[in-house]
């Protein structure tokens, strides 16, 4: 807004004082949201980083597991227990509303199976079968996890560069702008005031001069 385009009038003033509380309260609101969003930034980065350290050791642990079953019931068995699963593993998208902010809810669908779910039948095979279904599940739930919580910073790095961004206008230009537009209208007002105050004075001692010269 530049202060040409500002009229130094009464009108004009109470544009300005209103245009610069409202970008102020905006800079406090938008400073605030941008604190929280830190917070809880730093929060789902200690916990993704929490869960990528235990991914890596359930996937070690899961590749393990199915060695064993591979030794006990040989590759070809191991093959024919995973081919027999006819409900694939999957998961439900959703969001969550942090401080404005949408961010991934994932929900694992199909994931945990019961013995029946499998498939491969419990006759057929040993419990080593088992025990390796069991660890890839685990693994499974920990990658949707983890990769939420990963989802969730990138979100929230995205929109806390976008807040800063805003913040910064708000507090290095626009404020700063309406403010010099306010002291400039303030300043012509107070001129266009004492020169009023003087050309009435004037009149009042021509009048005054003119009464005495009767």
């Amino acid at each position: 807004m530049p202060v040409d385009d500002i009229k130094p009038t009464r009108a004009g003033l109470l544009i300005v004082r209103r245009r610069q509380a409202l970008a102020e309260r905006v800079h406090r609101l938008l400073s605030m949201k941008l604190d929280g969003m830190m917070l809880e930034l730093v929060k789902l980065t200690e916990q993704a980083a929490l869960n990528r350290r235990e991914l890596e050791e359930k996937f070690a642990g899961a590749r393990e597991m199915v060695a064993v079953a591979a030794m006990m019931e040989g590759a070809t068995g191991v093959l024919l227990a995973a081919l027999s699963v006819e409900a694939y593993p999957s998961y439900a998208t959703g969001n969550r509303n942090t401080f404005g902010v949408r961010l991934p809810d994932l929900e694992p669908v199909m994931v945990r199976k019961t013995l029946d779910q499998r498939g491969y039948g419990i006759l057929g095979t040993s419990s080593v079968i088992d025990d390796a279904a069991d660890a890839y599940e685990e693994l499974l739930e920990a990658i949707i996890a983890t990769a939420e919580l990963e989802g969730g910073v990138k979100h929230l790095l995205d929109d806390i560069e976008k807040t800063r961004r805003r913040v910064n206008a708000l507090e290095l230009k626009i404020i700063p702008e309406l403010t010099e537009i306010r002291r400039f209208i303030e300043d012509q007002r107070d001129e266009m005031e004492r020169q009023e105050w003087t050309r009435l004075r004037r009149i009042k001692k021509i009048k005054a001069k003119r009464v005495g010269d009767r």
